[in-house]
């Protein structure tokens, strides 16, 4: 065991690896008759196999001698000399650049490196570096202001030289110009179009119907439910038949009361058995972006309504506070009052009038594109819609509703409908009256006999007084039939934030007795968050308003009105 440490030798493995193999091919017929028994008793004439692998061992050795450290009389640093090293301050080593060159010049030509000329050269060379040292501190310091100055001036020349060329070369920016793009800049300019400070129909857009429907097997004028595959079911049934599977075979006493230890046998449910499930309940709500507010007032109603009830035999306290949350869930998303929008808009056609829609919210929730989805919604029932640009504060607002304007004109063209253009943009411009904008598109809607009117607004935060009281101002004047919120499915803790200042700004700033506060929900970027959906949850507990469109993608189509028991499945998800 311990000769590798006592004997310094390379070559001790590789000889053992040698030596067995050369007995295990020599022997091996004998192995394989004898058997292990019989190698007991054999004789094996291996000491002259054994003595040629260890020559050949020590020879391999040999060769591959290790290399030996040079002394410090070989190396280069015993050549030098103590003055050499020594460094002045102030002074930059020159003499270590200058061997480098030599050592190039060796390189070029191995034969002129006895030449006396490079003799002489490096005695110079040495001389000179002896008479800097002999220098004092204060010649060296005036041989370097000298040197400095002198580069100074140097630069000072090439610098006033350069500007000549670079003058010529200076041709003034040129724009660039992308590969997919177009090079005459006269295409992106709407600036001069006929449709300010009007509501003429938008020219018709050539552009790639797929691109913007997204499904072109759906049926037209139809809002789909939305949709989620829930594998809760799926996966209880595995987890029960896993857990079926191995109590069966240690017996059937074990399993039972394996079963048994969860449940609880006829006796009423007190706060205290329910207190673990309900804190695990409502930070499961949380995670899933349920307000931590609202979760806890969730947790707190099903503890109050399932306190005293009396159990089943064979029911856990878990599944009885999950399915309690579960309808608790259900019925908060099923407010009493349904919206209804074909209904409400034939019923204005009934009586001859447009019904006027109003979109609010805080900035970048998506409130003009949804906008757009629902006037294509609406064109596909046939009914005809004017758009009221109402947004004169954000740069390119009103653009892109002409932009969606042109658009879907190009899916709806006017000869597909007797000639009349399915949607008009009413727009006056930037910086404008909000509320008066609104107004007037109205009343050109009752004369031109429009069906609906889209109030599209800028987006404001809730904080800012200013800009809600010109909103309250705007619903107060016009008495739009249906107000609704735009909210992301992003947000968590701040739907309730918003949702109680939006409230209170229109009820605070109106002048009516009953002020029209928020009607509807629109929940947007709904593909976006998975199965974090609590949102929908924070909103309408909140408001008890319904949430009335559901945003699922960037295509007209991307619409869906809200399934509750889809959203409960998601949130209830572990």
């Amino acid at each position: 065991v311990g000769f590798q440490k006592i004997l310094t030798l390379t070559y001790v493995d590789k000889l053992i690896d040698d030596v067995h193999k050369e007995f295990r091919d020599k022997y091996r017929n004998e192995f394989q008759q004898k058997g292990t028994l019989g190698l007991l008793n054999g004789t094996f004439d291996f000491k002259d196999d054994f003595m040629r692998l260890l020559r050949e061992a020590e020879e391999s050795s040999k060769v591959r001698a290790p290399t030996v450290m040079k002394t410090f009389e070989q190396s280069l640093k015993s050549q030098k000399t103590v003055k050499c090293m020594i460094e002045t301050r102030g002074e930059k080593p020159k003499e270590k650049v200058k061997p480098k060159k030599n050592k190039g010049s060796k390189k070029e030509g191995p034969d002129a490196v006895g030449a006396p000329g490079k003799a002489s050269a490096g005695d110079k060379q040495s001389s000179a570096a002896g008479d800097k040292e002999e220098l004092t501190k204060d010649e060296i310091l005036q041989k370097n202001r000298e040197e400095f100055f002198r580069r100074h001036m140097k630069a000072g020349e090439k610098s006033s030289k350069s500007p000549k060329p670079e003058a010529q070369k200076e041709k003034g920016k040129k724009p660039r110009v992308w590969d997919l793009g177009s090079s005459d800049a006269k295409v992106l300019d709407y600036s001069n179009s006929g449709t300010v400070g009007s509501a003429e129909a938008c020219p018709v857009e050539e552009f790639d119907p797929d691109m913007a429907l997204g499904d072109r097997n759906r049926e037209p004028g139809r809002l789909y439910d939305l949709e989620y595959e829930s594998g809760d079911e799926a996966e209880e049934e595995k987890v029960i038949q896993n857990t079926s599977k191995p109590s069966a075979k240690k017996g059937g006493l074990g399993g039972m009361f394996g079963m048994l230890k969860g449940l609880v046998g006829s006796k009423s449910l007190a706060r205290e058995d329910m207190d673990p499930v309900l804190e695990k309940m409502k930070d499961h709500l949380i995670a899933k972006n349920v307000a931590a507010e609202i979760a806890v007032q969730l947790c707190e109603s099903v503890a109050k309504k399932l306190e005293g009830k009396v159990m089943g035999t064979f029911t856990t306290v878990t599944s009885t506070v999950k399915q309690a949350l579960q309808e608790a869930l259900v019925q908060i998303l099923q407010p009493q009052r349904r919206v209804d929008v074909l209904r409400d808009v034939m019923d204005a056609q009934r009586h001859r009038r447009p019904y006027v829609v109003t979109f609010c919210g805080v900035n970048g929730v998506g409130k003009s594109t949804n906008l757009a989805k629902i006037s294509f919604w609406l064109i596909e029932n046939g009914f005809r819609v004017l758009i009221a640009a109402c947004d004169t504060f954000r740069a390119g607002a009103v653009e892109q509703l002409r932009t969606h304007t042109r658009r879907l004109n190009a899916l709806h063209p006017p000869e597909s409908h007797g000639g009349r253009a399915m949607v008009q943009l009413y727009e006056k411009g930037y910086g404008k009256d909000a509320a008066g904008i609104a107004m007037e598109a109205i009343s050109y809607a009752r004369n031109q006999g429009f069906d609906v009117v889209l109030v599209d607004t800028a987006g404001r935060m809730q904080d800012n007084a200013p800009l809600m009281t010109a909103l309250a101002k705007l619903i107060a004047v016009n008495a739009p039939d249906l107000v609704l919120f735009v909210g992301e499915a992003l947000v968590g803790n701040e739907a309730v934030d918003q949702l109680v200042k939006f409230n209170k700004a229109l009820a605070d700033h109106s002048m009516a007795q009953t002020p029209h506060l928020i009607d509807g929900i629109v929940l947007t970027k709904f593909d976006t968050i998975d199965d974090k959906v609590g949102a929908a949850i924070s909103m309408t507990y909140i408001t008890s308003k319904p949430i009335v469109f559901v945003g699922t993608g960037q295509t007209y189509c991307d619409l869906r009105s809200l399934n509750a028991k889809a959203v409960v499945a998601a949130l209830m998800k572990a």
